[in-house]
């Protein structure tokens, strides 16, 4: 009898079938977030800082350059996450050579990518980008009380619900398109009103067009403060969760999005009793909104106690939300969407080089390396102590992976922190 056959048996007794739960498991696709793979980037502007209050910390190296380097990275984490799932791209990630602004951006600047995704049998989801861009600096977009500001933000995200659309149809899966804002105020303002209202207008103006619901999904995000945004959001909770029951729309619950002591699991019963589906973005903030990768803790626990008990699967939308530049990105994909307890015992990471104890780095967390710098999402820490090739120097790449083992400690290259033998 094998390790798992006595389990299910255990399991039996208990009144749980894990054959009919491994099979519901295979029907969730997770939306796996493109831009850990490059720390925000994207393709259009590359020469753009990051704003909005997005920030990626870190200098490991190896991010994608373009995007085949993105899509390379992408299916190399997909070859070591069970099942099959879709990936979400911001509207930055175009994959064109065409000189475009986000106003001008059309279905076919990501036929690459549409292309792509039937290859890997992927699902896409589509974000429209009003950060890290000179229409942004400001800090408000679709509530910009200058009118060519914000009529050009407006024609941005109806040109992504028609990209998300596209994916819908080409793809047989439903895209889900979010719109996230980064406007607000640092300090408090005298008018709290007229942004809002400015921003119901705009979202007005998005939504006329009626696309297909069976190909495109719409959904609206809040969040309590950003960076920039510390006392004033425009778009918040109760903002979004208006609007989105009057119209119809789903709204987006991120995990890193609220008050500090204020949860995600709490609020998906309630909302759900008033709308048909939601989004969910699954994050890990420390303290505040730092989108650390994703780990099995209380309240990943707890949002996944809420959907799974109360049926609501087939009427949610999962995805995550996260980008260190600081850790491999590749295994950060894989880690965040299976997370480290999920690892298989019997066939996880092999042991770490050099350290008798034997343990891998799914174990991290009871390992005695965590001493030697260990993270508790079984990562690693400083790649450069082991003098490891500087990319930035020669605008050099690392090669990909050709080895047979893995480990998520400090090895110098850059595909040999991705766990091996996950499925």
């Amino acid at each position: 009898m094998t390790r798992y056959e006595e389990a299910r048996e255990r399991y039996a007794v208990l009144g749980s079938n894990t054959e009919q739960a491994m099979e519901e498991l295979a029907k969730i696709r997770i939306s796996v977030n493109c831009w850990q793979g490059d720390d925000v980037k994207g393709f259009l502007f590359r020469d753009r800082d990051l704003s909005g209050g997005i920030q990626a910390t870190g200098n490991y190296p190896g991010a994608a350059r373009t995007p085949q380097e993105l899509r390379q990275d992408m299916e190399k984490a997909f070859s070591l996450i069970p099942g099959k799932h879709k990936v979400n791209l911001h509207s930055t990630y175009a994959d064109t050579d065409e000189k475009i602004d986000l106003d001008a951006i059309e279905p076919r600047h990501y036929e690459s990518w549409v292309q792509w995704a039937k290859e890997q049998d992927l699902g896409l989801d589509f974000n429209p980008t009003c950060f890290s861009h000179e229409k942004a600096e400001s800090g408000y977009t679709l509530s910009s009380a200058d009118e060519s500001i914000r009529s050009f933000w407006v024609e941005h995200c109806r040109r992504s619900r028609r990209v998300g659309e596209y994916f819908g149809k080409e793809l047989g899966q439903k895209c889900v398109t979010n719109i996230w804002v980064p406007d607000g105020s640092k300090d408090v303002p005298v008018d709290r009103y007229s942004p809002r209202l400015r921003l119901k207008q705009s979202l007005d103006e998005i939504f006329a067009e009626r696309l297909d619901p069976a190909a495109n999904l719409d959904a609206v995000e809040s969040k309590v403060f950003g960076i920039g945004s510390e006392s004033y959001v425009v778009g918040s909770h109760e903002f979004y969760m208006g609007y989105a029951m009057k119209n119809g729309v789903a709204v987006c619950l991120d995990a890193g999005h609220f008050h500090p002591t204020e949860v995600i699991s709490n609020k998906i019963s309630s909302l759900l009793l008033f709308s048909n589906e939601m989004l969910l973005h699954v994050s890990r903030p420390v303290r505040w909104d730092s989108d650390h990768v994703v780990i099995l803790d209380d309240e990943l626990q707890e949002i996944a106690f809420e959907v799974v008990r109360n049926g609501l699967l087939p009427r949610i939308h999962i995805g995550l939300d996260f980008f260190d530049a600081s850790i491999n990105r590749v295994a950060a994909w894989v880690i965040g969407t299976i997370t480290p307890p999920a690892l298989p015992t019997s066939r996880s990471l092999r042991p770490c080089p050099g350290r008798p104890c034997g343990r891998n780095s799914a174990a991290a967390r009871t390992c005695p390396a965590a001493s030697a710098g260990w993270t508790k999402s079984a990562l690693t820490r400083n790649p450069f102590s082991k003098a490891a090739p500087d990319h930035g120097k020669e605008g050099k790449r690392y090669e990909p992976y050709s080895g047979s083992a893995f480990c998520a400690r400090n090895v110098p290259y850059y595909r040999q922190h991705v766990p091996h033998g996950l499925g």
